[in-house]
């Protein structure tokens, strides 16, 4: 969700083939925990197909979601380098395909091929960067900006065509916008109407967000146009 390659597009066809012969393949339901927070296990999991959603708890409060991860990325990464316990738990958001790679065959094969050494710790080094940065995002920008920026992101990452506007398929209640966007529920709910009022998005009542006018959105989001051949434009 911050404009990262999923890690399994960062390899190359050789280490990519390489590292799919590792691990057991295994699917979960929507709904099932492939981690949970807390657990001392190290392996780490390829997402080939579906969506999750990472959570973290705070002092026992409703759990708030800290990100998505869809297909080529990876979750549980910080474990599996021996970095401590799992930090979050991860729950499938639809049907998933992924591959749990045991640190026992992980480790060995990352020390044989630096690339995809380098690649994983890229994606750690991302992971790092952007929990140090969103607290001043959260300071420097207002909370409908925050909101559009992170509609932009969804609608590039998971965004899908449908007639003159984009879906973005993946479904968000009100709440895990507000944790996203480091938010309130009231004031999020306040920013959805106002987004609904001036064409920029609709909804519907299964948490189905359609972005309707991409170049206004981005303008409310303070960012410049969309690139050239963006899934996100409208068509």
């Amino acid at each position: 969700m911050d404009g990262r390659a999923p890690f399994l597009d960062t390899l190359t066809e050789g280490a990519r083939k390489a590292f799919a012969r590792l691990g057991t393949r295994c699917s979960f339901s929507v709904g099932d925990v492939l981690i949970h927070e807390g657990d001392h296990a190290r392996d780490l999991m390829v997402l080939h197909q579906g969506v999750v959603k990472v959570t973290g708890g705070l002092d026992g409060d409703r759990p708030a979601l800290m990100d998505l991860k869809n297909e080529g990325d990876v979750v549980g990464e910080v474990a599996a380098m021996g970095l401590g316990p799992r930090s979050a738990t991860v729950i499938a958001d639809r049907d998933v395909t992924a591959t749990v790679v045991p640190s026992h065959q992980l480790l060995p094969f990352l020390r044989a091929n630096p690339e995809a050494e380098l690649a994983l710790k890229r994606v750690i080094g991302r992971r790092l960067r952007r929990s140090e940065r969103w607290p001043l995002d959260y300071g420097r920008h207002p909370v409908p900006v925050r909101l559009a920026r992170l509609l932009v992101e969804l609608a590039q990452s998971h965004g899908k065509p449908d007639r003159k506007s984009v879906r973005i398929d993946v479904r968000l209640s009100q709440p895990e916008l507000a944790d996203l966007v480091g938010s309130t529920m009231n004031t999020v709910q306040k920013t959805l109407a106002q987004l609904r009022i001036d064409g920029l998005i609709s909804a519907t009542g299964e948490r189905q967000t359609y972005v309707r006018d991409m170049a206004g959105l981005r303008r409310v989001a303070r960012l410049g146009s969309a690139p050239r051949g963006d899934l996100s434009r409208n068509p």
